[in-house]
């Protein structure tokens, strides 16, 4: 099993992957480097599990879709919690926007209306992969569900259209401490990125996927080959190092 990779193939930025962009007239500047779809299309593993992120050296950004009042509260503490937040039931994370899309339906479902960007430390992201459990190993290892503070499952990835992909996106579900600790250790800033989202949502409509951007997101492999092994990752070969900052 391989060492640990980290953001990039070496692609230098675009101006397409500049943080600032113009939107209808308007300029916008969002937390997260962007990149055209179509360009990661190409350069992304076209089967196989993978966790594909966007990260740096000491951060690891994850996706989730809330009602209004739970994301308001997040964005507004940088934590999570607030009486509609509800952290003795298992919360999903997915490092892979594409498939946040999918499952949030580009943030048109109900009480999915609002979508964060949660940047987390890396420390705290290979902590939670390390106490991450398939269906697979909890039944091989004869583990009861109470056992387990992590669940990860291997989902199809979507294209922006929802279309099926053979590649395997990574969700993964966090309960008892290990939710806690993500809902208030782990996190670095968590953004609204839901304007976003709409807008090209728009333009996926409109123009169609060619035209969409996206978070730039590589393949992350985590650093201890026995979390590899155990949540049954596909090989991908070493990757050079981005900051967000560069």
């Amino acid at each position: 099993m391989a060492s640990n990779s980290d953001l990039s193939t070496g692609l230098s930025a675009s101006p397409s992957a500049d943080k600032c962009q113009n939107v209808k007239g308007r300029s916008k500047r969002w937390p997260l480097q962007m990149q055209t779809y179509l360009e990661q299309m190409h350069i992304w593993p076209k089967n196989g599990q993978h966790i594909l992120a966007q990260y740096d050296e000491k951060s690891v950004v994850v996706y989730q879709a809330f009602k209004k009042s739970i994301a308001a509260f997040a964005v507004e503490n940088q934590r999570f919690g607030g009486p509609d937040y509800k952290p003795d039931r298992m919360s999903w994370i997915k490092t892979n926007f594409m498939w946040m899309m999918y499952r949030c339906g580009w943030a048109q479902k109900a009480n999915q209306e609002r979508v964060l960007a949660i940047r987390i430390t890396r420390e705290g992201f290979e902590e939670i992969l390390s106490k991450a459990y398939t269906a697979w190993r909890q039944k091989n290892e004869g583990l009861q569900t109470t056992d387990i503070e992590v669940r990860l499952q291997w989902d199809p990835d979507h294209d922006p259209r929802g279309g099926k992909l053979e590649r395997r996106a990574i969700q993964l579900g966090l309960k008892g401490k290990t939710l806690h600790a993500f809902a208030k250790d782990f996190i670095v800033d968590i953004s609204d990125i839901t304007d976003f989202v709409k807008e090209q949502h728009t333009i996926l409509q409109s123009q169609g996927p060619k035209a969409i951007q996206s978070p730039k997101e590589r393949v992350f492999i985590p650093s201890h080959d026995k979390t590899c092994r155990d949540i049954c990752l596909d090989f991908e070969p070493q990757q050079t190092v981005v900051s967000f900052t560069s």
